[in-house]
């Protein structure tokens, strides 16, 4: 069995040659550092501008109890990263999304793969019954492949966040295991 047969999805197409799937390590907080810099990866964030590698590896360092840090790596470069934060006491049943891609391999299929993995990790592995995001209305393409995994539209929430100087509504969006 192969590197990346191994960190496939279940029930997913196989990942291409040199692309992998794995838990974010403390050695990634340069690169990730780097990839959330980048300003079309942040514009779709509620991230400031101009993040410190330190501020960065301190968040990797405390987790959120029961969350899953990802990353998608193409020949070892990191490409994109997510998290899947579970809920607690009577919202144990939930978890919140978050993910990103870099600005350069955007449109190639790593967003589909990342996603493709937390939503295989909450189904099968943690039984997540309901994963809910926020997503930008302006975020038409994140949109479209929120809803090829089943995600549906539930709400809009108003001025959301501040973002190139101006307040930008967002989209809640939730997919059910029924």
């Amino acid at each position: 069995m192969s590197e990346n047969e191994e960190n496939e999805p279940r029930g997913r197409a196989r990942l291409p040659d040199g692309v992998l799937v794995r838990a974010v390590r403390l050695s990634d907080a340069e690169e990730i550092t780097d990839l959330i810099n980048l300003p079309g990866y942040r514009a779709g964030t509620l991230r400031p501008p101009y993040q410190r590698v330190e501020e960065v590896r301190k968040h990797m360092e405390n987790p959120s109890p029961g969350a899953l840090n990802l990353v998608v790596t193409q020949n070892g470069k990191i490409v994109g990263n997510g998290g899947l934060n579970r809920l607690s006491g009577r919202r144990q049943h939930v978890a919140s999304i978050g993910m990103g891609v870099h600005d350069d391999f955007t449109g190639r299929g790593f967003g589909r793969i990342l996603l493709g993995a937390m939503v295989d990790a909450a189904d099968d592995w943690l039984d997540i019954k309901r994963l809910e995001l926020t997503v930008y209305t302006d975020n038409d393409v994140a949109i479209g492949l929120y809803r090829k995994f089943g995600f549906e539209r539930e709400g809009l929430l108003r001025a959301f966040g501040f973002r190139s100087g101006e307040y930008v509504d967002a989209y809640t969006m939730a997919r059910l295991r029924l």
